[in-house]
This record gives structure tokens, sequence and C-alpha cells, in this order.
């Protein structure tokens, strides 16, 4: 099996806490329409998709309105709930100055992405972001993993997707490239490890033993 030389992060959940953001977005948003219908375990589902794919999925007809309310109030709150998870920015860096070509594969738009990314000091770690932005079609499809695989002159044999989301492992497997499952994902290691991806990671640092071609 090749030497992996190219990684695709996904963004929320996996390299920056925004869970407990999205969870209080959603929150506010719904409970504001529909009083006492979701509770917090129904709204980790949502964790994942596309704000479109939730919103259609609970009232087409306000699918518009809601994701306005939802990226205001989102916007609004971003900077005061966000941090990155343990090690994630030194790690990025250590294997950045190993070679790694490394991309954002994300659902979100590319200025929230970039939000993120500046507020912990990673902007300048990733060689491309592609966002909902940038593609016709949301991971699980292919297409936003082929675009960054392409925009890096790299092949899905050389490629791993790291995400926390069965988009995530599932877009991978569908692009072709290895996977890694984070065991702090949101929705817990147990449902992580039923997407059988290629590898699960206890920590961020998980990697760098990876892409030496050791077993994590």
């Amino acid at each position: 099996m090749d030497k992996i030389t190219t990684l695709l992060f996904d963004f929320d959940g996996t390299l920056l806490d925004t869970n407990e953001l999205i969870i209080q977005t959603f929150q506010t948003v719904l409970n504001a329409h529909y009083p006492g219908r979701f509770e917090r375990e129904d709204i980790l589902p949502f964790l994942g998709p596309t704000l479109r794919e939730t919103f259609e999925s609970i009232d087409p007809e306000k699918t518009e309105e809601l994701m306005a309310e939802y990226r205001t109030w989102n916007l609004a709150n971003h900077d005061s709930f966000v941090s990155e998870f343990d090690g994630v920015t030194e790690t990025l860096r250590q294997l950045r100055n190993k070679g790694l070509k490394m991309a954002i594969v994300s659902t979100k738009r590319n200025e929230m992405v970039m939000r993120g990314l500046r507020l912990i000091e990673a902007e300048e770690l990733f060689d491309t972001i592609v966002c909902l932005d940038d593609v016709q079609h949301a991971k699980p499809d292919p297409e936003p993993l082929l675009l960054a695989m392409e925009r890096l002159n790299s092949s899905p044999n050389e490629t791993m997707m790291v995400g926390d989301n069965s988009h995530d492992i599932l877009g991978g497997k569908n692009a072709g490239v290895r996977t890694a499952g984070v065991a702090w994902s949101a929705k817990g290691e147990k449902f992580i490890r039923e997407l059988k991806p290629d590898f699960v990671l206890q920590d961020i640092s998980d990697l760098l033993s990876i892409v030496e071609g050791e077993e994590a």
C-alpha cells in the first residue's frame, strides 16, 4: 500500500471543537419555531449534514428562513464558543514539517471555515480548502474530496480522509481513499467504529505514526 502523502480533514468536530456552538445554535433557532420539540439528543444527528439537508428534513417551507436565522446566531456567537481540540495546531505543524499535503474538506461555507482557522492560527497550514461554496454535491458524495486531490495533484491511493462523522468516512470510501475516524466525535467512539474507518484516532497526534507507516 502506498505511503500517505496527503491528508484531507473535516473541520467542525474534527479539528475545531464547534460541537457546543452548533448544538446551541440549533436549540436557539428550533426552540423559537418548535418549542419543546427538539431536545439535545435530537440535535446530534444534525451534526455533519449540510444546513439545507437538515432544515429541509424538518420543514421544507421554512428552510431558507431557518438557515438565515441559524447563520446569524452562529456568526454572532462563534468566537466565544469554539476552540481547537487538544494538540491540533501543534500536530498540524508537525505534519506540515514532514512534507504532508493537507486540505480542509468541509460542508460549511468558506467564510466560516476561514474564521475558525484564523481563530486557531492555522490558516497557513493548508494547501487548499474545499467548502460547500466550491462544489455541487457535499460529502458523502466524493466530489469535494476529488476536487481537493485534483488541486493537490494527489491520487486516492496516497490520500486519507480524517473526520468525526459518517459523511467524512463514507465520503472517503466513495472517493477511494483511506479513512480515519476521530474517537472524540460528539456521537461517540462506538458510532465512529461502526463506520469501519481504516484507523480510529484517540488523539490527533496518532496521525504522526500513521503517516510513518505504523498502525495506530
